[in-house]
């Protein structure tokens, strides 16, 4: 059986499609909250177990996973690890986790915590008998629901005026969710024997974040003007503003990552499973399609 967690999520339920487009024939079991859109899942034709549950529950965790031989961890880096001590104690034979690019920044605040978790994961692999591949995808966007792109998408829509860092020469490489959703099977349906311990998951080519506002802009049909600023002022704007509003409002780590490089190479999943993700400029215009058209 497939314990699968973060299904109902942006990047998750493109990897049910996958899964549908696939015919895939095995059980799934997919964690979802009570609060959770699961129309997908009921209308997949797909033979899927729902549980509800809290995945902070290590009780519930060790209860979803007996039976299981795989797991696709979608939703939280945070969660890894007690999806892993549940698996181990369970006997899972395999794990597709989905980490991030972030734990490579030189800010402390980014990394520092997934570097400390991830310590822990190798720790316990090997003790164990269980096998792991971890994914990291750079900046997810695609959707209007995204994290990243759609605010960029309203805040130039909204602002003539928009400011940038360092005259936005830092290099960023996006990877759209429909792209992850693949991967995430294709590592899946890779023997475990196969497939390495990790994979960068980034966008076709690195861009500037110059190149992705005006992107932004001219598909929003917008005569946009950037005004760059000092990395050094943004970051006293910012604490500035953590300041009077008593810490409710931290930009601080934002800005500090605005002037550092994100860009990776995913030459490995490329090699090993054929990963080939759709340029920034296809991407960002559907998006904005959507965008506008609600």
């Amino acid at each position: 059986m497939l314990l699968v967690t973060g299904i109902t999520g942006h990047t998750g339920r493109y990897f049910l499609q996958e899964l549908i487009d696939h015919k895939y024939e095995g059980a799934i079991r997919c964690i979802v909250r009570e609060t959770s859109d699961t129309s997908r899942l009921d209308n997949s034709g797909l033979n899927i177990e729902k549980v509800y549950g809290d995945i902070h529950d290590e009780a519930f965790l060790d209860e979803v996973t007996k039976g299981v031989d795989r797991i696709v961890h979608i939703i939280n880096i945070r969660h890894t690890l007690r999806v892993l001590n549940a698996a181990i104690k369970n006997d899972v034979k395999r794990i597709v986790s989905v980490h991030t690019t972030g734990i490579f920044s030189k800010f402390r605040i980014a990394s520092e915590e997934y570097v400390i978790i991830e310590r822990e994961i190798i720790e316990l692999l090997t003790k164990n008998d269980i096998s792991m591949t971890i994914l990291r995808p750079t900046m997810i966007y695609g959707d209007v629901c995204d994290r990243n792109m759609s605010k960029f998408i309203k805040m130039v829509d909204r602002f003539r005026i928009f400011p940038v860092i360092n005259h936005g020469k830092s290099l960023i490489q996006p990877v759209n969710a429909r792209d992850l959703g693949k991967a995430y099977y294709d590592v899946l349906m890779m023997p475990a024997k196969e497939a390495k311990s990790e994979y960068i998951l980034s966008g076709e080519k690195p861009i500037t974040m110059r190149e992705a506002f005006n992107l932004i802009s001219n598909n929003l049909g917008k005569k946009t003007m950037f005004l760059s600023f000092p990395l050094g002022f943004g970051v006293f704007l910012a604490r500035a503003i953590k300041g009077i509003t008593f810490g409710k409002i931290d930009y601080i780590e934002r800005v500090q990552r605005m002037g550092e490089d994100r860009s990776f190479s995913h030459e490995e999943a490329a090699a090993d499973f054929g990963f080939k993700p759709e340029s920034f400029e296809t991407g960002i215009a559907r998006e904005i399609r959507e965008y506008l058209g609600r």
